[in-house]
């Protein structure tokens, strides 16, 4: 046996969706229905484990032969319920070293992550069967009890033996649909150095990451208290039964002389600037209800699992354009900042219970809970967090890629690329606080907004009106930057070329490093670290100012498949974050041994060792990839008891 393709239906009361599937598998009621597998390609058997059917001993044996190459779509979740199946310790999986998965693959060629999405991209002639998403409800999870059921919580297969041959018929045809997609992407290898990678997070999702539980509960005790408090103040200064009721705020408001289509958090943001009292007041008590960063606290005590960590938060290959990661349940990558200067003391408050302390000190006890979310995370008993970034990397990344020597030269003497951005852009030295300081706040904004062929639209949803620009300012500063940085600007140009004469020529090109070709029907751009980002059916199509562009099919910002448009500078941002996402990647590796526990953008967590140096792991994380010659990388960090922003 060389390969085992396999597909499981499972039951569980936990919620998948909010427990994610480390949780889901400790569930007591836990259990495999089917287990559909084919061994090296061959005819698809499905074991009825439900009704009483064993798996085979030698298909057990090959889930602990790590010579056997297994496959699944999303094998993480094969994996790890496989792990509590044949009987593993809790917080033990199977080594992930001889898994791969065929939905990585899928995304590595721009396609869907669902078996479905792929399966139509394809045109495979075996599809996934419609049916699923019934049966499964039906069959994997549990049920309201009825007169007509018995009053049964759960569906077995004798209560539905019909549905239960049909059922069967579904997880053989994943299996059957995985298989057609190997063989349809069979040209389209993914690189071992990527499964590498895959096999890292997958590590690093089976370690998880300790959460304080105390300080969970009683973050979510004490917000319950403070919404009850919110909601019986503005009762009482509005008299309205549900003063959380969009139209009945509205009627209020408009009752009171303040007319809005819409209490949107921007809205009551603008609307706090002007608004009397006590329209005010109440505007702020409903921001303060709004908050709902607190419910990440809830996320936590979904997904943490009976050792109080919490798994499986990370998402290979989430951005398909870009190879990027995503987050999951806890969603470490949209965590709010933390301001706070009494940070420790807010979170002792907060993990005593404390509530009338944090009324009394503080204005709003949401905006609290929120700033101390990342709080919640721990380093093992004995250990400390060591956080360490990359300074700047995309715009690092991008300036190599141009040949923008002096914001080279800028990163490598560890200048202020703000300051100096202004200063190119100006003419004149700029300093913080110092010389021309006022400058530096044109220079950030303009660093921000227009990398990647942004313009006045781009600095407006950046914020340059709100920081003090006038309309007047934006279109100069836009040609003061481009001015300042000319081969950027020449960098886009070149790639909208390149990629323009692959979809339309079929010519293969080079541009700085990156090669750009055209093959099947498909449009590669391969990296320097020769990773390929995949653009399925490209072809040349017209924008809404009347020139020609490349589109392509992939998933949009609706969540469907769908033609895309796209332009030199766009096709410049995904090879900047893709290379960017390489870069971590390689750190990753170089730091495989330091108990990585969570990484975010170009942030890494360790948990590591009290004597373990920050210093050595900064120097580490800061190392130029072999691929990348006269790339100046720099890693800063620090090291905490819990984590934070620094």
């Amino acid at each position: 046996m060389k390969t085992l393709s396999l597909d499981l239906e499972t039951y569980s009361s936990a919620d998948l969706n909010k427990t994610g599937v480390y949780r889901y598998a400790e569930s007591p009621d836990f259990c495999i229905l089917l287990f559909g597998y084919s061994v090296d390609g061959g005819d698809v058997k499905v074991v009825d484990i439900a009704s009483g059917e064993t798996v085979p001993e030698a298909i057990l044996s090959a889930l602990m032969d790590d010579t056997v190459e297994k496959w699944a779509f999303n094998s993480s979740f094969e994996r790890v319920c496989l792990s509590r199946f044949i009987g593993l310790p809790t917080s033990e999986y199977l080594d992930s070293t001889s898994w791969k998965c065929s939905m990585v693959w899928s995304a590595y060629m721009g396609l869907p992550l669902s078996l479905e999405g792929s399966g139509a991209v394809l045109g495979l002639e075996k599809q996934k069967l419609s049916e699923g998403k019934d049966l499964i409800r039906f069959f994997c999870r549990p049920c309201k009890p009825t007169e007509a059921n018995g009053q049964r919580t759960r569906n077995l297969p004798t209560d539905a033996p019909d549905k239960w041959l049909t059922f069967k018929a579904y997880n053989k045809r994943d299996v059957e649909t995985e298989l057609a997609i190997q063989a349809k992407l069979a040209k389209f290898p993914v690189p071992d150095e990527v499964w590498d990678e895959y096999h890292i997070d997958q590590e690093i999702n089976d370690r998880g990451i300790s959460v304080d539980m105390t300080m969970v509960r009683e973050a979510i005790a004490i917000d319950s208290q403070s919404r009850e408090r919110l909601m019986a103040l503005m009762r009482e200064m509005t008299e309205l039964d549900n003063p959380n009721s969009v139209q009945q705020m509205k009627q209020w408001l408009s009752d009171n002389g303040l007319e809005t289509d819409t209490l949107g958090k921007k809205a009551v943001k603008e609307l706090l600037k002007t608004a009397p009292a006590p329209l005010g007041e109440v505007l702020s008590l409903r921001q303060q209800l709004a908050k709902s960063s607190v419910k990440k606290y809830q996320a936590m005590e979904n997904a943490a699992c009976a050792d109080g960590r919490c798994r499986g938060m990370f998402q290979f290959y989430g951005a398909n354009r870009t190879g990027r990661f995503a987050g999951r349940l806890v969603q470490l990558q949209n965590l709010p900042q933390n301001h706070l200067p009494d940070l420790e003391e807010a979170r002792a408050l907060v993990r005593s219970g404390d509530y009338d302390a944090l009324d009394m000190l503080y204005d709003s006890v949401p905006e609290v809970l929120s700033e101390l979310i990342r709080t919640a995370f721990v380093p093992s008993s004995g250990n400390k967090f060591i956080v360490a970034d990359f300074s700047a990397i995309e715009a690092r990344v991008l300036s190599w890629f141009a040949g923008e020597d002096w914001r080279l030269k800028v990163f490598e003497s560890g200048g202020d690329i703000y300051c100096a951005s202004a200063s190119q852009m100006f003419g004149v030295p700029v300093e913080k606080h110092v010389v021309n300081g006022h400058l530096r706040q044109k220079g950030k904004i303009s660093e921000l907004a227009l990398d990647y062929g942004g313009s006045v639209g781009a600095l407006k949803a950046m914020g340059a009106l709100d920081m003090g620009l006038t309309e007047d300012e934006l279109h100069p500063l836009v040609t003061a930057w481009r001015s300042a940085n000319p081969n950027i600007v020449r960098f886009w140009l070149d790639v909208d070329r390149a990629v323009m004469r692959a979809v339309r020529e079929h010519i293969n090109s080079e541009v700085r490093g990156i090669r750009f070709s055209w093959q099947s029907g498909m449009l590669f751009i391969i990296l320097p670290s020769g990773r390929k980002l995949t653009y399925i059916k490209p072809r040349i199509g017209m924008n809404q100012f009347g020139s020609d562009c490349v589109t392509y099919e992939g998933v949009g910002s609706t969540k469907q498949w769908e033609r895309l448009e796209s332009y030199g500078p766009k096709f410049v941002e995904n090879i900047t974050q893709a290379t960017s996402r390489d870069i971590l990647c390689y750190a990753m590796k170089t730091l495989r041994c330091c108990n990585i526990v969570a990484h975010i953008h170009d942030e890494v967590v360790i948990d590591a060792d009290k004597r373990m140096s920050l210093e050595a792991v900064c120097e580490q994380m800061g190392r130029t990839p072999p691929w990348a010659p006269g790339l100046k990388l720099r890693a800063d960090g620090f090291e905490c008891n819990f984590y934070k922003k620094d």
